[in-house]
């Protein structure tokens, strides 16, 4: 795997929830490709501060569903390790 750092410099952040396993997969893959990432688990949220954090999905994914991972100015609604790759120019070779 070739180590670009502007790449891995990237700014990710995922929008998720605690129970989920989707959400969860995804925090792994990118803890095991040592990825940094921001994340936010949305139903530990109250109040303003969650209504907040739900109209910012909502920009990115109107669907509001989870995880919505967010990889410079894409946007990858799921757990899709091969588009999450594709966006971060990680190689499996």
């Amino acid at each position: 795997m070739s180590e670009n750092s502007e790449n891995r410099d990237r700014k990710v952040r995922i929008y998720s929830l605690s129970t989920c396993s989707h959400c969860k997969s995804t925090k792994k893959m990118l803890d095991e490709c040592t990825i940094q990432y921001d994340f936010v688990d949305v139903d530990t949220l109250t109040g303003d501060e969650r209504k907040a954090i739900l109209a910012d999905i909502r920009k990115h994914n109107p669907k509001c569903s989870f995880p919505t991972t967010i990889i410079g100015d894409k946007v990858i609604v799921g757990y899709k390790e091969d588009q999450i790759k594709e966006a971060l120019d990680l190689d499996e070779s």
